[in-house]
């Protein structure tokens, strides 16, 4: 499903929308939570309400508000767009009150990351939400690149098979996104200390400047406008990219990276083989929430499907507006909007997890984060 806007890569993307799912692309309007038929003539209301679970001015609030004019432009019919913000509990907060009062007339759309994924992947007790009750509208990737400052000593991703000193990171949440870069090195047994609490990933990074921890990750469009001149500057170096999902199930290097090697081809280089077992395949079951969906649009069960199809119409619209192409690629690093009747089934079966594999993460939370969860 992460693809780039470049058109030459389309046919790799195909190929990744299958792949990260593991089923063909869902061709109905209806997807795999379909909607009600006897309001089968019903608009979307003049007014959507885009009740957004984090704070003002993070990732996912600058994602919503970017698309904001496209889908008022392209969706059929005068339509006004309000985002609303109702952060808290790593976006559980706003998740909930959108499930148990968001309604199923398209009035109110909920935003989600892949944080709101990933709490939902992890089981938690908290989570009333459901995503094989609601239905996918848009849904957008992206990629993300681990890299060490100069200080740390690290010249090259070999440095890593002895570092020249302790690796330290700064996160936001171990419940997070920063839960992929965890299980990275987890995967290459490599030891990592973490800090959290930071507010956003700028916020990390600027720790990062300052010597406090010397590893960090960003998500593709920040690595590129906010790291790359670090790299240039010689005061950091790109070690890995989170990289993309095939068909079979192994990952490829992100067309944003070509020059960076995954996970999986660090593994082989400092260890000789490919990764496996619980480990990994935990670290791939987190990736998929982490980065190949990781921003998207949804409604609740029962949402109309005339409603649902005025979205999924506007998408490829939105995907040819030139304004929209130019500057998505900063904000959403290029990768391309998928709508939710391209992959609305395969992204719900996605959103499972073997409870092998999650109870693998819960106990690494615990035992080496000091993370321990209360599950349903």
């Amino acid at each position: 499903m992460i693809q780039r806007r470049t058109r030459k890569l389309r046919p790799l993307g195909a190929l990744v929308v299958a792949g990260v799912f593991g089923l063909t692309a869902c061709g109905s309007p209806e997807g795999a939570n379909g909607g009600s038929d006897a309001e089968a003539g019903a608009e979307l209301p003049s007014k959507v309400e885009m009740v957004i679970p984090y704070s003002e001015g993070g990732g996912t609030d600058t994602w919503a508000r970017f698309m904001i004019p496209y889908l008022e432009k392209h969706i059929k019919g005068d339509h006004t767009f309000v985002p609303e913000n109702v952060p808290g509990g790593e976006s559980i907060t706003g998740t909930n009150q959108f499930v148990q009062s968001g309604g199923t007339d398209g009035g109110k759309v909920l935003v989600t990351s892949g944080t709101t994924y990933i709490q939902h992947l992890l089981g938690r007790k908290e989570v009333q939400y459901d995503f094989s009750k609601m239905r996918p509208l848009l849904l957008n990737g992206s990629g993300g690149v681990i890299y060490a400052s100069r200080a740390s000593g690290i010249k090259s991703v070999e440095d890593l098979r002895n570092p020249p000193q302790k690796l330290s990171y700064a996160g936001i949440s171990a419940t997070g996104l920063d839960l992929n870069t965890l299980l990275a090195f987890d995967v290459l047994g490599i030891d990592l200390k973490a800090t959290f609490g930071f507010e956003g990933r700028g916020p990390a990074r600027l720790a990062l400047e300052r010597g406090e921890v010397n590893v960090d990750y960003q998500t593709s469009s920040a690595y590129k406008s906010q790291v790359e001149p670090m790299v240039k500057d010689g005061k950091a170096v790109p070690l890995m990219s989170f990289g993309l999902l095939r068909p079979d199930g192994t990952v490829v290097r992100d067309p944003n990276f070509p020059n960076l090697p995954t996970v999986e081809e660090v593994h082989q280089k400092l260890r000789g083989s490919k990764p496996s077992g619980k480990a990994y395949q935990a670290y791939k079951a987190f990736l998929g929430a982490g980065f190949a969906y990781t921003k998207g649009i949804w409604v609740n069960e029962g949402t109309p499907d005339s409603v649902v199809r005025s979205f999924y119409d506007a998408i490829p619209k939105i995907d040819k507006d030139k304004d929209f192409v130019a500057k998505s690629e900063e904000v959403i690093g290029g990768y391309d909007v998928h709508s939710g009747q391209e992959i609305g089934d395969a992204v719900n079966k996605a959103l499972s997890i073997d409870e092998s594999k999650r109870n693998y993460v819960l106990r690494l939370l615990e035992r080496k984060y000091d993370t321990k969860l209360e599950t349903k």
